[in-house]
């Protein structure tokens, strides 16, 4: 009888060449495509590349302020303004730089803002320990934690099994998070300010929005205005909406109402009065606690690495069209570096951002031909995009939007322009919360499928054998509520562990969700998020999947019935 490996030899052979935990495996092959790639991503510029920076600038820039007053009160000064924005362009910069994905944008999240108050709230009230060195050594432990996480091929054993089920969740929620946002900022203004004040930022707000999303639309207004003409009012429509509304305010009458207006830094220098330079002295903390940051700093790890993945694979989604190869591992190792390096410096760490990494991708995104495809094709429920025959979706991919609003970001922590942020109504934020909010509602694939939930069954369009509407609507419900119940979590002090809710769905998907739904529903409305196929690919044909729901839903929902009856 042949005798079995030991634990000990099994272990080991994870670790083999080839196999999952070999070390740096993942990290060689991301540094061999960035040596191949990087010379091209400065290749490519045109006109859409500019209006992209001066759009992602906006919807980067404004939306992180925002941030930082909430970071002032709970951090007790420690983090302000131009800490926020000191960090969003220096984190941007290094990306665009040396980032094996340049799509994907970086800036400080509302989740790590709720995870720095809680820690705060722990060393001020209840250790008496200083904050920033506390949360220095927390980044640092983080970044040794990002290298593991990297040496060892973390996104081959996590990230490769996540699905669009997944990820239009994350995606969904995020748009959720920024229509509430704009909500609470409208709340503030109704609480602090005159009912006049309150009335016109309830206008600003809309305006901006409605403004922008008309703007965006201009591409299809012809014969009107030139072809070029066009195309600079739907590519700068953001930025146009944000200027109108922040210079309408200073004409007559209105100029007189009592605006609500970003707080900012009148000098560069750390919003905390007894700080001097951007340094941590976190060499002075007592060495217990440089241990006891560990806790947190793993608490960190796990929020970055998850919602920087998730914001890179939905970034570079198959109706963007990506065609260049990234570097999960490269940039999980580079977003440790830029995490220590804030910890250092004393200002909050940047990491990937939703909605505004999909945003980038999609201002980049054009048209161009393809003949072998087809205005028929599986998924055209789950992506309207591929209806458009004899064209594919592709994005310029390239780094200088990226380094430019980065670069954009990062002047204005100069005094000069932290006065003109000081310009910016609050109402203009809301109204861009709103806009964003929509923009990444309406790239959302779940947006198509909710609309049929309203159609009219004889209305509805064919579905290709074997799967039934009463499915199909069943899989978007669940995607909905789930999505209302993670969303409900983020107002609740568990917040920052929420993107571990978004890695448990992976599992469900995967081993929960065949046991409802039928395998050629599965495989219409889901797949691969950052490889090609699909989960049903891999299981034998009857195997592990029951009859989808509600049984022959086709004949019931005039499916495969009319196709029988033409």
């Amino acid at each position: 009888m042949d005798s079995q490996p030991s634990w000990s030899a099994r272990t080991l052979a994870h670790f083999r060449k080839g196999a999952k935990l070999e070390p740096f495996r993942l990290l060689k092959q991301d540094a061999h495509n960035l040596r191949h790639r990087w010379v091209s991503d400065w290749t490519v510029f045109n006109q859409l590349v500019v209006a992209s920076a001066v759009y992602v600038f906006f919807t980067n820039i404004l939306p992180g302020i925002t941030f930082a007053s909430d970071l002032y009160v709970l951090t007790g000064r420690s983090w302000g303004t131009i800490e926020v924005v000191f960090s969003t362009g220096l984190c941007g910069v290094i990306f665009a730089l040396f980032s094996a994905q340049p799509l994907t944008i970086l800036g400080v999240t509302g989740p790590f803002s709720v995870l720095a108050e809680n820690l705060y709230e722990l060393c001020n009230d209840s250790f008496k320990v200083p904050f920033l060195p506390v949360m220095a050594w927390s980044l640092i432990h983080s970044a040794w934690m990002h290298y593991f996480l990297a040496i060892f091929n973390a996104h081959d054993w996590t990230m490769q099994y996540v699905t669009d089920f997944s990820a239009d969740i994350f995606s969904l929620l995020n748009s959720i998070i920024y229509f509430h946002k704009a909500a609470m900022e409208l709340k503030r203004t109704h609480e602090q300010m005159p009912l006049d004040s309150f009335l016109y930022a309830m206008i600003g707000a809309i305006g901006t929005c409605l403004v922008a999303i008309l703007l965006s639309t201009a591409t299809k207004w012809k014969p009107l205005f030139g072809r070029i003409i066009r195309m600079g009012l739907s590519e700068y429509a953001a930025a146009i909406s944000i200027i109108l509304f922040i210079g309408i305010p200073y004409i007559g009458d209105l100029a007189s109402l009592d605006h609500g207006r970003l707080a900012v830094q009148p000098s560069f220098r750390p919003t905390n009065p007894d700080r001097d330079v951007f340094f941590v002295r976190f060499r002075e903390l007592p060495v217990e606690w440089v241990f006891i940051a560990i806790i947190p700093g793993a608490i960190i790890t796990i929020l970055f690495y998850f919602d920087h993945e998730i914001s890179s694979i939905i970034c570079t989604v198959d109706r963007y069209g990506v065609k260049k190869p990234g570097g999960y591992a490269w940039d999980i190792a580079l977003l440790g570096t830029t995490t220590a390096l804030c910890g250092i410096l004393g200002i909050p760490p940047a990491n990937g951002l939703l909605p505004q990494a999909p945003l980038h991708s999609e201002s980049l995104r054009h048209w161009v031909e393809d003949p072998d495809i087809g205005p028929e094709s599986e998924g055209a429920l789950v992506d309207g995009d591929r209806g458009r025959t004899g064209l594919v979706p592709r994005v310029y991919e390239q780094r200088y939007s990226h380094f430019a609003q980065a670069a954009m970001i990062l002047v204005f922590v100069s005094p000069p322009f932290q006065r003109v942020l000081g310009l910016t109504p609050t109402s203009v934020l809301a109204g861009l919360f709103m806009f964003m909010g929509y923009q990444s509602l309406s790239v959302n694939p779940m947006l198509q499928r909710f609309f049929h939930l309203l159609t009219p069954p004889s209305e509805l369009p064919d579905l290709p054998t074997g799967v039934s509407w009463r499915g199909v609507h069943a899989y978007t419900v669940t995607q909905i509520v789930v999505t209302v119940a993670i969303f409900t979590v983020t107002l609740t002090v568990a917040a920052p562990g929420f993107p571990l809710l978004i890695i448990i769905l992976v599992p469900i998907r995967l081993c929960v969700m065949n046991q409802f739904w039928g395998r050629e529903t599965l495989r219409l409305v889901d797949g691969w998020a950052c490889r090609e196929g699909k989960p049903e690919d891999d299981v034998p044909v009857g195997g592990e999947y029951r009859e989808d729901m509600g049984g022959n839903g086709d004949l019931e929902h005039g499916g495969s019935e009319r196709a029988k009856s033409q």
